[in-house]
C-alpha cells in the first residue's frame, strides 16, 4: 500500500477501515478478481446467489466509496471505471471465462416492471394467450400487438415486437407482460468486469462459444500439421508422419524404377505376374503362351458376353458390328502379344 494510499485509510472511521481491510482480503485471496451489477435483485435472491457460488467464489457488497479504496490500495485502479450503481466485489480462483459462464448461467427470467429499461427487444409471440374476450385485447393492440378475438378467446395473430432494446417500459406495457406471465429480463450478477494475471477482461472477451472454440482450435492444429507435413518441417508431431510418408514414397519410387531391393523382390514379382496376366487375357491363341498362362484369357470372354446379354436396348446388327471390330483388334493384339511374349519367354 503506499503511503498516500495509507494516510487516506487512516483518515477513515474505524469501520470503515475494517471494511476496507475486508475488502482487501478478498482481493488479494483470489487469482481473478471482478466487478458485478446488482441492481435490480431482490435482497434473498442475492444472498440465495451468494450461496450458490460459494466453493467457486465470494462475493462481497459494499459502498462504492469502499470499494474504490480497496481496488485502488490492491493496484487494480483499472476497475473502478466499472463500479458504478449497485455493485460488488467478486473474487475467485477459476479463470475469467469460467466465472462469466456460471454468472450467466445463474441468472433467471424476471418481469420488468415501469420505468425499466427494456435489455432486449419484447416481443409478444404469436398465440392464443388464453384470456377471455373483454377488455384486455384493447389493451394488447394499444401497445403495438396484433390481436384480436378469435375462437372464443383472444389471439395474438403474429410475433410481435412491442418495445425495442434501450427504451423503457411504460406502465400499461408492463401490466400487459405481468398478465401473459412474459418476463423479458434476466436476474442475476452482471460481471461487468474482471482482473487475471493483470489482465482486464470485459465481457465482451468472455462471452463465447465453448465448443465452437474448441472446434477452431482442433482445426488449427489440424491445418498447421498438414501444412508442416507438406512443406517436410519435422517436429515432434509430425515426424511419424513424415517418415511413413518418406517410406512409402521410397518404396513406390522403388516399384516404378524395378529396383531389386530385397525388401521390394515380392511386390516387384507380384506387379510383374499382375503384369503378365493382363497380357495374357489379350491373347487367343494360346499356342503363343506358356503352359501356365493358358486359359487365363477365358475370363474376359465371358465376362464381355455377359455384358452383351445385358445390352437390351442394342440391335442385332449393332452387336455383329461390335463383334467384327473386336475380331480386327484381336488379330492385331495377337501379333504383337504374340511377338512380345516369344521375346520374353525365349
Amino acid at each position: 500500500m503506499s503511503a498516500q494510499a495509507e494516510r487516506k485509510t487512516e483518515n477513515l472511521p474505524q469501520w470503515k477501515k475494517e471494511e476496507v481491510d475486508e475488502l482487501a482480503e478478498i482481493i488479494s485471496e483470489y487469482e481473478s478478481v471482478g466487478i458485478v451489477g446488482i441492481a435490480g435483485i431482490p435482497s434473498k435472491q442475492l444472498q440465495d446467489m451468494r450461496r450458490d457460488l460459494h466453493g467457486t467464489a465470494e462475493l462481497r457488497v459494499s459502498r462504492n466509496t469502499l470499494q474504490t479504496r480497496a481496488l485502488e490500495d490492491a493496484g487494480l485502479g483499472d476497475l473502478v471505471e466499472h463500479i458504478e450503481g449497485q455493485v460488488g466485489i467478486v473474487g475467485t480462483n477459476e479463470n475469467p471465462f469460467s466465472l462469466y459462464k456460471e454468472l450467466e448461467a445463474s441468472k433467471t427470467p424476471a418481469p420488468i416492471n415501469e420505468g425499466e429499461v427494456a435489455p432486449n427487444d419484447i416481443v409478444i409471440p404469436e398465440g392464443d394467450t388464453g384470456v377471455d374476450p373483454g377488455p384486455f385485447v384493447g389493451e394488447l393492440q394499444s401497445i403495438g400487438a396484433n390481436a384480436r378475438i378469435e375462437e372464443g378467446s383472444i389471439q395474438v395473430m403474429e410475433d410481435s415486437t412491442v418495445l425495442e432494446a434501450g427504451e423503457e417500459v411504460s406502465a400499461d406495457l408492463s401490466n400487459v407482460l405481468n398478465e401473459l406471465g412474459i418476463e423479458p429480463k434476466e436476474v442475476g450478477l452482471d460481471l461487468r468486469a474482471v482482473i487475471a494475471d493483470g489482465v482486464l477482461f470485459d465481457p465482451a472477451d468472455l462471452d463465447i462459444d465453448v465448443e465452437a472454440y474448441r472446434s477452431d482450435v482442433s482445426t488449427a492444429a489440424a491445418r498447421a500439421q498438414n501444412l508442416s507435413i507438406n512443406a517436410t518441417f519435422p517436429t515432434a508431431a509430425t515426424a511419424p508422419t513424415l517418415i511413413a510418408k518418406a517410406t512409402g514414397e521410397a518404396k513406390s519410387l522403388g516399384l516404378q524404377a524395378a529396383i531389386e531391393d530385397e525388401a521390394l523382390m515380392p511386390d516387384l514379382v507380384s506387379k510383374a505376374d499382375a503384369q503378365l496376366r493382363a497380357l495374357a487375357t489379350q491373347i487367343d491363341d494360346e499356342e503363343a503362351l506358356p503352359e501356365e498362362l493358358q486359359g487365363v484369357e477365358a475370363a474376359a470372354p465371358a465376362a464381355a458376353d455377359d455384358e452383351d446379354e445385358s445390352a437390351d436396348d442394342q440391335t442385332e446388327d449393332e452387336a455383329e458390328t461390335d463383334e467384327a471390330d473386336a475380331d480386327d483388334d484381336d488379330d492385331e493384339d495377337d501379333g504383337d502379344g504374340a511377338a512380345g511374349l516369344g521375346e520374353m519367354f525365349g
